[in-house]
């Protein structure tokens, strides 16, 4: 399946109403003969396609050990009961694809003042040129580049004590973003839809805001082996017009009781060809996936059109790609979406090897929206419900990269976490005295997942699906819960 709602997925309705009129519908049905995939095989080459039904089968075998129930027969995005009493219920993930450098936004290090141009790992030791204070009533240290953000400070829990397998961007972002560094994994906001499901049946249950791509694209928010109605829906949200937001969705030839008509006799031949089938999860997914598609016309376009907002509002966020993209984030998790993320651009733009000023042109870029967001929430009675982390695949050297950059870097480094059931006002963790590598408290990225799952009511080790004979989970066979966080 693909990661937008596609022609594919959501076809030209009225050619399909030219073929089936309601007079023809049920002696179609009737008439209709499912061949199944076993036939198929068997009767197609020789009967060589049944040589991979070996792993067909494995597809089909699905754990019941998750949140809640599952029923392939029923709503896969029905809401599901959590573990235990959940602190957060909805997820917004600010992702600063590229790595933001850690030593010249929340993690001071005055210490690189006194060793700079000494010999550190990979060059020399190069100070932050950015100003460093504290905020708030706990006293969080943050760098200039934040003077919006730092007004909420107290909101934040700031994990200074990341740490990552690999610096290099393909398998860092596979990491951070779905516990593994191979692209062979659903990704976290495939697991919370699938122990969860979704409170709004009329939007997915996931969905991205990627102006473009970053690096290595979709299968960064895929549902890999998950049933397909798990992925992330990507939106670009370079061009958000409410009414082309996502391609395909409307029909401009048929009323919506027309559509419907059409659409329950593709449901009744879908639903009769998957019982002779018997369970199919892949026939599940584009079941589900017509039905969302129908329903999305209803509430789609209401709910990314910003314009709906106040001015005072709109003006909160401040303007531009990301901002905007921050307050459809909050319209989303508002309407029962159980996950967002939202990318910082296309690509990698926090990758300052040349200069590290260049996170001054990102954070400008970031900053107002970020606290927007967060106080937007809180104004509304939100961010209680609602974690938000902030964070990229990795940090950066604290040592220079040619005169003015800093390299890829990943002992080290810092993402933070606001509301949703986690302590403000508080660091956890640590570097050592010029941020080279995680010393204290150190939280791997199994660590960080299996926190989020549990602020969400799951537990992680029991989150898991059933495929080619074995019992996966978003953390594999690793990652413990910071109870010290959780508020």
């Amino acid at each position: 399946m693909k990661n937008e709602l596609s022609p594919e997925m959501c076809p030209d309705l009225s050619g399909i109403h030219s073929m089936l009129t309601a007079s023809r519908a049920e002696g179609l049905l009737k008439a209709v003969k499912p061949l199944t995939r076993r036939d198929m095989l068997l009767r197609s080459g020789a009967g060589f396609g049944m040589l991979g039904l070996g792993s067909l089968l494995a597809v089909e075998q699905e754990s019941t050990n998750t949140g809640g129930a599952v029923s392939q027969a029923g709503n896969p995005l029905a809401p599901k009961a959590p573990h235990f009493e959940p602190r957060a219920k909805r997820v917004i993930f600010l992702f600063m694809n590229g790595g933001p450098s850690h030593v010249d936004t929340f993690d001071y290090k005055p210490a690189l003042k006194e060793k700079e141009g000494q010999a550190g790992p990979g060059g020399k030791y190069m100070p932050s040129p950015f100003r460093f204070s504290k905020h708030g009533e706990s006293g969080i240290e943050m760098s200039e580049l934040y003077p919006h953000l730092s007004g909420s400070a107290d909101d934040l829990c700031v994990i200074r004590s990341m740490h990552t397998t690999t610096p290099n961007h393909e398998p860092g972002l596979f990491m951070m973003n779905s516990g593994a560094q191979q692209p062979i994994r659903p990704s976290l906001g495939s697991w919370l839809t699938y122990g969860l499901g979704s409170e709004n049946q009329n939007l997915p249950g996931y969905v991205v805001l990627c102006p473009g791509k970053p690096v290595v694209g979709p299968a960064l928010w895929g549902n890999s082996f998950l049933p397909g109605i798990y992925q992330g829906t990507h939106i670009n949200n370079s061009r958000i017009d409410p009414k082309q937001v996502i391609g395909h969705l409307n029909n401009p030839n048929l009323s919506a009781p027309q559509q419907r008509k059409v659409l329950d006799v593709l449901q009744a031949m879908n639903e009769r060809h998957l019982a002779a089938r018997g369970q199919d999860v892949e026939l599940d997914a584009r079941i589900a996936s017509l039905e969302m598609a129908y329903r999305m016309q209803s509430e789609a376009q209401d709910a990314f059109d910003i314009g709906l907002e106040t001015t005072a509002t709109r003006a909160l966020y401040g303007e531009g790609e990301f901002a905007n993209g921050c307050l459809i984030a909050r319209r989303l998790v508002e309407r029962g979406v159980r996950m967002v993320q939202l990318y910082y651009g296309a690509g990698q733009p926090w990758d300052a090897h040349g200069d590290i000023m260049d996170h001054k042109r990102d954070a400008l870029k970031s900053d107002q929206a970020i606290a927007g967001l967060l106080l937007d929430l809180k104004s509304r009675g939100m961010l209680d419900e609602t974690l938000i982390l902030w964070g990229g695949e990795f940090g950066r050297t604290p040592t220079a990269q040619g005169a003015k950059g800093r390299n890829h870097h990943h002992t080290g480094f810092t993402v933070w976490l606001a509301g949703g059931g986690v302590k403000g006002g508080m660091t956890y963790g640590a570097t050592d005295d010029v941020g080279v590598h995680a010393v204290e408290n150190r939280m791997d990225v199994h660590d960080l997942h299996a926190t989020v799952l549990h602020l969400m009511g799951v537990d992680h080790t029991r989150l898991t699906y059933r495929y080619s004979g074995r019992d996966f989970r978003l953390t594999d066979v690793h990652g413990s819960v910071a109870t010290d966080i959780v508020a």
